[in-house]
């Protein structure tokens, strides 16, 4: 895992020293996975394609779906 996955991310601020933080929380324990991300207003079906995110990546008005 590295930092450069998190890019996007809504906790990828405190990999770079928000609020004196080192790193983010999650990220010691992230695994690589695929996901497919859909955004909360998309209507099924849901033909997007999955690719790799760490399991604990978010974003706002998006949800993400595990293989």
């Amino acid at each position: 895992m590295k930092k450069e996955n998190c890019i996007g991310c809504y906790c990828d601020v405190y990999n770079h020293g928000c609020g004196g933080a080192s790193e983010c929380w999650l990220f010691k324990t992230a695994k690589i996975m695929y996901r497919k991300r859909v955004h909360i207003d998309q209507v099924p079906p849901y033909k997007n394609k999955f690719e790799r995110y760490p399991d604990c990546y978010h974003e706002q008005r998006y949800v993400f779906f595990n293989k």
